[in-house]
């Protein structure tokens, strides 16, 4: 078996992940929507100017990589249940140390996640 490169290798890489998504002008749009208050995927949407696909999208992916996460729910009056995401980060630091990336992510402490 042979040894992976150190593309296959950062491919599994978490921190490598992050930065692959924070690349996007999107995704940091996003991000930064929702730090101060949660906010459904139709709000960030509007607010952003961007298709909800783009944001459903995103959010999917923050998620997955745990940087957002769902505040909470809300029924609608149609008996629709509405996600509130909220940025689970306040700040991101990227430096490179001996060619490889160092990942330094502060928690959202600006709004502290409901009780509802």
């Amino acid at each position: 078996m042979s040894k992976p490169n150190i593309i296959q290798l950062s491919e599994f890489d978490i921190t490598q992940k992050i930065i692959e998504l924070l690349s996007s002008v999107c995704t940091r749009a996003v991000l930064f929507s929702i730090k101060r208050e949660s906010k459904d995927a139709n709000q960030i949407a509007d607010e952003l100017t961007i298709s909800l696909s783009t944001v459903y999208k995103t959010l999917s992916n923050l998620e997955d990589l745990a940087l957002v996460e769902v505040d909470k729910y809300v029924i609608s009056s149609e008996g629709k249940k509405i996600k509130y995401y909220r940025s689970r980060i306040a700040k991101v630091e990227i430096t490179m140390e001996n060619s490889e990336p160092k990942l330094n992510l502060y928690p959202n402490t600006e709004n502290p996640k409901s009780n509802l």
